[in-house]
Order: structure tokens, then sequence, then C-alpha cells
């Protein structure tokens, strides 16, 4: 998750909804379910004004390999035998941004049979998950239909609302704190949101990773940093330790800081990735139909400096320098790793109405992708 309190519509959306008066220790049940009313308001006349049409061509930067033929052959195979036992199926068609030209494939076959890659995934989230986690109440179907097909995916768990020099070292002491044998190197990162730039920091800052860390890949990855942090404060970030059932505190309190793109530009100007770890950039980029109501505005807001963009990132941010570009998804930023709707039914219908997404059947298709490109390196 970004920066959901920069939403134009309602500035400060956590402080409005949350605030605490100084002679009460909460805000009541009803003075909140009055603001929420009147931001749903707010929201849905947002979603009804006219969003522009993104124009879907896209720029591949200089030094990105281009990797969305195979990656689509095997997203859209997994979705064929696989998605439709699982939540939020999509056809390919749909599960991926509607861009022209279209690479195609060379029709290898896709091996669909339980992995043998030995791959260790860790999924590094973004900014404030860490808080909203008992209230999202996940379930536990993405880890048991990717272990069936051979792969051991967790979450690794890193400060909600600190900066990413911190959380690269959290980083580090849970993948060095692995039980480790003989071979090469053979865990996953992945990044969503600002675990992107955790994880980046982390493999360069620490070295020792590099006898562990084979690959990383990048999912709405704020690479570049997001426009709507330059007008967002760490006091909104921290709204976030009002969300129910949150458990989480403020850390160093460096987390919005760390999203603003002059800092995170200089910070890949001035660092190099480390060449014995591969790198692949994944990108959300929806049509009008797949972003939802909470996003529109923020979507409004970057559109005036590039409309293609998820509602918090625009798209060129979203991708590693010198990584493998595997694709576009048809998705916002909280769809590709957030499931709401799964268990906040009527959240699900009317702010965050866009949020299905076969988030099971992506990490699958990641995975196999990651797996089958480590064995042609590596022989």
């Amino acid at each position: 998750m970004n920066l959901p309190p920069v939403v134009p519509v309602a500035r400060n959306v956590g402080a409005w909804l949350f605030q605490r008066k100084t002679d009460s220790p909460a805000v009541s049940a009803r003075s909140v379910a009055g603001r929420v009313a009147v931001l749903a308001s707010a929201l849905l006349a947002a979603a009804c004004t006219s969003m522009p049409a993104p124009p879907y061509a896209v720029e591949i930067p200089v030094g990105v390999s281009d990797g969305r033929a195979r990656f689509t052959e095997i997203f859209c195979s997994v979705l064929k035998e696989h998605g439709t036992t699982l939540p939020d199926y999509r056809p390919c068609a749909e599960a991926l941004s509607k861009l022209e030209p279209r690479p195609r494939g060379d029709g290898r076959p896709v091996d669909l049979g339980p992995s043998r890659s030995g791959l260790q995934a860790y999924v590094v989230p973004g900014i404030g998950y860490a808080c909203i986690a008992q209230w999202l109440q996940s379930s536990a179907m993405a880890g048991e239909h990717l272990a069936r097909q051979g792969f051991d995916v967790h979450a690794l768990d890193v400060d909600p609302l600190s900066g990413t020099a911190k959380n690269a070292g959290q980083i580090r002491d849970a993948i060095m704190a692995l039980p480790w044998g003989s071979g090469p190197p053979r865990v996953v990162l992945f990044g969503y949101s600002k675990g992107t730039p955790d994880v980046l920091e982390a493999v360069v800052r620490y070295p020792e990773l590099q006898q562990r860390v084979a690959a990383v890949v990048s999912v709405a990855g704020a690479v570049g940093g997001s426009p709507l942090a330059d007008d967002a404060t760490q006091w909104e970030a921290d709204m976030f330790r009002l969300w129910p059932k949150a458990e989480c505190d403020s850390g160093d309190g460096g987390a919005v800081a760390s999203l603003r793109p002059e800092v995170r530009k200089a910070w890949l100007a001035g660092n190099t990735l480390p060449p014995t770890i591969r790198f692949y950039s994944v990108v959300t980029l929806p049509d009008g139909d797949h972003l939802s109501a909470i996003l529109r505005p923020t979507y409004q807001k970057l559109a005036r400096i590039n409309p293609r963009n998820d509602g918090q990132m625009i798209y060129s941010d979203q991708i590693i320098p010198g990584s493998t570009l595997l694709g576009f998804l048809n998705a916002d930023h909280w769809a590709v790793a957030i499931p709401v709707d799964r268990t906040h039914r009527v959240i699900g219908s009317t702010f965050v109405n866009h949020n299905d997404y076969p988030r099971e059947a992506l990490l699958e298709a990641l995975l196999r992708y990651v797996a089958e490109d480590l064995s042609a390196v590596r022989r």
C-alpha cells in the first residue's frame, strides 16, 4: 500500500475519519459513521467524473530487457489451467493491460507440474501494511496454492512506517537467519510498492545477501518514487496507527520521505545493483474499468504529469533499471496485492470497488518465469 492519506477529495482522510478529541480517548462510532458517509459521497462524485483514457503506448527504458512475450505465455497458461479454481479469475486478455502491439511468444510449452527449482520466495509489503494486516484478515490460500505447485512462499515483515535503510537491515537479518546449506542462491525477494526500494537497499547495502538471493521481483514497485509523496507528510502516514486492530508504531518515521522521487532517483543514480542477482519488474497500468473509486482522485492528480499511472505510481517509475520487464497488469495499485474486497465486502463494493485480481495465479506465473529464467542462466 502506498499513500492513501493524500487523496485530494478528502485531504488527510485518516485524520478526518479517526481524529481524536483532547478530552476523549477515542472517536464515537456515530461520528466515524457520519464521516464515512460524507467521504463516500465525495468519492462517488469523483468516480462519476470523466477520467482521461490512458494512451496505451509505453516506452521501455534503455537497458531494460523485454520479457513480456514469454511471461504472457506462462501467465495465460496458469490462468487457463489453474485460474478458474482460484479467487478473482479473469481471462488472460483482461488480466493484462491492453497495449499495442502485444508481444508474441515462440510457442514453447509451459511446464505446469510441481516445480523442482527449490526457490524460496519472500514478499516484502508496502507502507502501512503491518498496521492493517489484522483488519485485512488475508487467508492462507496463496501460500497453500503455491505450495502445491512446489514453491515455498512467506511474508517478510518490515517496519510499516520506517524508511528504506532501517527496513533493509530487517530484510538482511531475516534472510541471513535462514538455515543454509550448499548450492546456488535460491531466495527470490518480491517487493510490492515501497517494499521494492526496501529490497533494493538491502541487496546493495549488504553484499552477503548476494550469496543467498537469486532474484528480485518488483510488483508495482516504488522504484523511482511517487510524486504523491512530495505533497504528503509522515504525520499522514501515521494515521495507519489508528486503523482498526492496528498493531504498529512509527518506527524511525522515514517512510514517506523515502518515497519522494528526488530521494529515490538520487539513490538509483548513486548505487549499482549487484550483477549476480537477476532483477524483474511488473507494472500495474489499469484501464478505467479497473480503477477503484478511492484511487480515481489520485489517478487524476498523477495524470497531470502522466495519465499512464495506477492511482499511486506512474508506470515508468515502477521499472528497475537494467531489469527484465515481465508485463503490464490491468490492475490498480491496491488490487494487485491487497485483497480488501475478499473480507470487507461493503468497502469492496464502494470505495475499493475494482479490487479483484487473480493474485495467486499471478504469483505462480512470476515464480515459474523466474525459475525457468534462472535455470537457463545457470546452464
